[in-house]
């Protein structure tokens, strides 16, 4: 707290007699200014510290990213050596996105959107791949968009429309201190990718603190006349590749060509 005191000089003339108020208001000023300054010298070797160690974590985050792919790789080599077929691992992640509103909507569905955090049109949230999740969806369905991201996708996410809950407030993650000062065992962005992009044990406590993913809607916003009709509906900025199933969204999220309205 010493590092945000503010300090006001105190300009006497030479030769003026200085009253006892300001001398005890320039001692006073000294004293903070001390404390102002062996505060920001304690503070800025914190942050050389934090910021070493947070080179360490990135770097064996991104051993641990490289040494994953490289055993996918030697396995599906494996296989196709053996005649054999590679199953690839199921996905642990899952970023549903809300795309339709509340009106005639059965109490049931509107429930499960609740229980979600899928309030408002256009909202996204981050969930984990289980059976209760995957019913839920189910009853969703018509309501909802849904697909498995990759990691970079959850990073360019976190760093376009990141927020957090702190204090009952929404804000922006803009820095490492914020995450720092809430979940202390993550310690900043990279630790956040990884916990979200891998679905780790610190998963729930991070994704509850973070607040559902405010998207914009893709519908062109400019105005017609009375004469004239408008465009037909553009499609939703986050599309999802579908599988062999009818209805049944299981691909990955791919990035929108809008720049106005991308979600990754």
């Amino acid at each position: 707290m010493a590092e945000r005191y503010a300090i006001s000089q105190v300009e006497v003339p030479e030769g003026a007699a200085v009253p006892e108020l300001v001398k005890l208001k320039m001692e006073t000023e000294a004293k903070l200014a001390e404390a102002k300054k062996q505060a920001l010298a304690e503070k800025q070797k914190t942050r050389d510290e934090e910021r070493a160690k947070l080179k360490e974590r990135t770097a064996a985050y991104e051993k641990e990213y490289a040494d994953t792919a490289a055993e996918l790789v030697k396995l599906r080599r494996e296989a196709k050596l053996n005649g054999n077929f590679f199953v690839e691992p199921e996905a642990k992640l899952l970023f549903v996105v809300r795309i339709a509103g509340i009106i005639k909507m059965s109490p049931k569905p509107r429930k499960v959107l609740q229980l979600l955090r899928l309030k408002q049109l256009h909202n996204g949230v981050f969930l984990k791949v289980n059976k209760p999740i995957l019913n839920m969806l189910k009853l969703v369905q018509p309501y909802v968009t849904y697909g498995f991201p990759s990691l970079k996708t959850v990073r360019e996410l976190i760093y376009k429309r990141g927020f957090g809950k702190v204090s009952k407030q929404r804000i922006p993650l803009s820095s490492n201190d914020i995450i720092s000062d809430s979940l202390g065992k993550l310690h900043g962005l990279h630790g956040l990718h990884q916990d979200q992009g891998t679905a780790s044990t610190e998963w729930r406590t991070s994704s509850m603190r973070s607040t559902p993913w405010a998207q914009t809607s893709s519908r062109s916003r400019t105005s017609y006349g009375p004469s004239s009709s408008p465009p037909p509906r553009a499609a939703s900025s986050t599309s999802v590749t579908a599988s062999a199933k009818p209805g049944v969204a299981t691909g990955a999220i791919v990035r929108s060509l809008s720049t106005t309205c991308c979600v990754a």
